[in-house]
């Protein structure tokens, strides 16, 4: 069972980058998955995620209306679509996959995968 989270790069302000998180050895439909980022000095922070039994997604305050989150079950990846990425955005970006949607979403101990992190820089 792994995940791999890609797609991070250097981007401008005002950029857009789309993330991915693949699965291996499992479905991804099956899970909830989650986007979490760790900012240079800071804790890791819950930006994103999507849940399996309904499909309802969720966004940290400070990406709400820039990122999108959505599944593509074909291709067993879900995606992290980052969009009007400011400096603040820059961070290691981790994907994380629960077996149960969790009770609390920004929870890490409820989610059961981690992948390695992709590193995003925004930066002129």
């Amino acid at each position: 069972v792994q995940l791999q989270a890609s797609g991070g790069g250097l981007v401008q302000p005002g950029g857009s980058l789309r993330l991915s998180c693949a699965a291996s050895g499992f479905t991804l439909d099956d899970y909830a998955i989650a986007w979490f980022r760790r900012a240079p000095g800071k804790e890791r922070e819950g930006v994103s995620s999507i849940y399996s039994s309904n499909g309802n997604t969720y966004y940290a305050d400070v990406v709400k209306g820039r990122f999108t989150i959505s599944r593509d079950n074909a291709k067993n990846t879900v995606y992290l679509h980052t969009n009007s990425l400011k400096s603040e955005d820059t961070a290691v970006y981790y994907c994380a996959a629960a077996q149960r949607d969790p009770r609390l979403v920004w929870k890490e101990a409820e989610y059961d995968y981690w992948g390695r992190g992709t590193l995003v820089t925004v930066s002129s």
